[in-house]
Order: C-alpha cells, then sequence, then structure tokens
C-alpha cells in the first residue's frame, strides 16, 4: 500500500501500489502543463469510512511513495481511462483497471 503526501500536510493518502503508479503518470501529465484539477477516492481498507476529494495544483509539493521497490508495469488502458476522468469536470477519479481479455 502506497500513498501520496500533499502539501505541507503530515496526513497521508493511502492508495494499492499499482493504482498508484498509474495515478501518478496522469496526475504527472497534468501537472506539467500547469493544469489544476481535483483528485477524488474512496478511503482504503482500515481508514475512515468514506471518500475524499483534493484540489490538485502545479505549485503545491506532491510526493508518491511506494512500497514495492519494482516499478508496476502500466496498463495504457488504465490510464487512458484515469485521463479521461481527468479530463471531467469532475476531475481524476480512482476508478478500477478494466483487463483486456486474453487470446
Amino acid at each position: 500500500m502506497g500513498w501520496i503526501q500533499y502539501g505541507g500536510s503530515e496526513d497521508t493518502i493511502h492508495i494499492e501500489d499499482r493504482a498508484l503508479a498509474h495515478l501518478k503518470v496522469v496526475i504527472a501529465m497534468k501537472l506539467r502543463r500547469q493544469e489544476s484539477f481535483t483528485l477524488s477516492w474512496r478511503h482504503a481498507d482500515g481508514d475512515a469510512v468514506g471518500r475524499s476529494t483534493i484540489w490538485l495544483h502545479p505549485s503545491i509539493p506532491l510526493r508518491f511513495v511506494f512500497d514495492d521497490a519494482e516499478a508496476a508495469e502500466l496498463n495504457p488502458r488504465w490510464i487512458e481511462d484515469l485521463m479521461h476522468t481527468a479530463n471531467s469536470t469532475g476531475g481524476i477519479s480512482l476508478i478500477d483497471e478494466v483487463l483486456e481479455p486474453q487470446n
């Protein structure tokens, strides 16, 4: 279980490493373009029940921390799906990965 630390807050946002790797790509693309947006997620097991949203802005420090030392293999479809939510009026929503059927 990885986490995001945002701004000067000591609070952490717990997100499974594989999902965090994909979010990192999408967030970096948006921030590189100097775009501000929201990120919404359901709280991880063990955290308070519910969901949260934060406002991401290029000038606010952001740190991604992964439990796994090896980088996850990225699923281009999931990145595309996350980017689609990022470009909506609701901002990025951490949606589930859709796996392509194997032939």
